[in-house]
Order: structure tokens, then C-alpha cells, then sequence
């Protein structure tokens, strides 16, 4: 069973603590990952953009010219996409990119960005995460004496206001409760930051569907 040390806001080493084998020490398929991934971007796409098709151009009621005898090719609206002005064919539209995986399937690959964390040691578990003041530069510090770079998310069984309003206006840092935990942020992040309380807290939301 995979094994992690624990540190409190100074950095100091408190001591260490084994993680859930199914969750923590999952086998990694970037396969499974690169799917899921895929779907989360998918499902974030606005789908907004939008062309006229001949039936949304204005005008061309009236046929151009008669069929026959004018020696030009048959014309019946001067809004049909060969025409300048006219629609276009088969253009965007209004739509939904989203689609579904099987739920057991989203749950492995949740395991799988868990496990890989752990095991590129960019997992790291605190005794408590507290902040005194809601203030930016109180987070900023923190992040600093914890020695970490780069994008770091945040995993909180519950997003206290003062943790929320010292967060907030870093760029780099993202908030997330355990219930909203994904593959697509877990990646992004460079470095995974939870406290040994809701370390619990997810093993016991997301392994309670272990088996279903």
C-alpha cells in the first residue's frame, strides 16, 4: 500500500500515512486517461457558433429569372449557397459536444490521475490546512514555505470562506471539494494538496462506488 508523508504549514515532517491500495495505488492507463479527458474537454465546449443555412438568409422569394429560354443555368433563389450572399451549407450550429462513458470506467481513470500523483510525489498531505487572514499574500506565502510551483489544486472536503478568499486571486491555484474531483484538474495540477482529515473524506465518497 502506497505511503506518504505528512507535513504540517511549516513544512515539517509529522509523520506519514498509508493511502487507500484501490484508490492511491491504482494501475495507470494513459489510454483510459487521454478518453476521459477527452470527454471532460468535449463537455466544456460552448457549441455556440452558428451559420445561416439558405432557409435563414433573408430574401430570395422571388426565382431569378424563368426556367427556360434565357440561356443560364436553372435558378430558383438567388439565396442558394452557390450564390454570393446566399447560405451556407452545412455549417456550424447551436449544439451540445457532450457525451457519457460508463460511470465505472470515469471512477478508474479518477483513481488512475490519484495514483499517478502518488506516485510522481506530487501529492502532498498536511496535518491541517488553516489561514488566519483572507488575504492573497497569507496564501502566497504558504505555497512558498511548502516549496511549491507551478499549478496547485487545492482538495478540501468543504471550502472554508477564509481558505476560499486567500486562493481566489492566485491564477495558479484552484479549489475543489471532494465530491468534485476530476481527471481533467487533477492532471492540469503539478502539485495535488489535501489534509489527512479529507484524505477520509474521499476514500469514503469515491470508494464507496468501488465495487458498483
Amino acid at each position: 500500500m502506497p505511503e506518504v508523508e505528512v507535513r504540517n504549514i511549516q513544512n515539517e515532517k509529522t509523520g506519514t500515512m498509508t493511502l487507500d491500495e484501490p484508490i492511491f495505488g491504482a494501475e495507470v492507463s494513459k489510454g483510459l486517461l487521454h478518453e476521459v479527458v477527452l470527454m471532460q474537454q468535449a463537455a466544456m465546449r460552448q457549441g455556440t457558433a452558428s451559420t445561416k443555412t439558405k432557409g435563414f438568409v433573408s430574401g430570395g422569394g422571388k426565382k431569378p429569372w424563368k426556367q427556360k429560354g434565357t440561356g443560364r443555368a436553372r435558378a430558383g433563389s438567388n439565396r442558394s449557397p452557390l450564390w454570393r450572399g446566399g447560405g451556407t451549407i452545412f455549417g456550424p450550429m447551436p449544439r451540445s459536444y457532450q457525451y457519457d462513458i460508463p460511470k465505472k470506467k470515469s471512477r478508474k481513470a479518477l483513481f488512475a490521475a490519484l495514483s499517478s500523483k502518488v506516485q510522481e510525489g506530487k501529492l502532498v498531505i498536511l496535518e491541517d490546512l488553516e489561514i488566519a487572514e483572507p488575504k492573497t499574500k497569507t496564501m502566497a506565502n504558504l505555497l512558498a514555505r511548502l516549496g511549491l510551483d507551478g499549478k496547485v489544486l487545492l482538495v478540501a472536503s468543504q471550502i472554508k470562506e477564509n481558505l476560499d478568499r486567500a486562493a481566489r486571486n492566485l491564477p495558479r491555484v484552484k479549489m475543489l471539494e471532494v465530491r468534485q474531483l476530476n481527471v481533467y484538474d487533477l492532471l492540469l495540477a503539478d502539485t495535488v494538496v489535501i489534509t489527512r482529515r479529507d484524505v477520509a473524506r474521499l476514500v469514503e465518497v469515491w470508494g464507496n462506488h468501488e465495487s458498483a
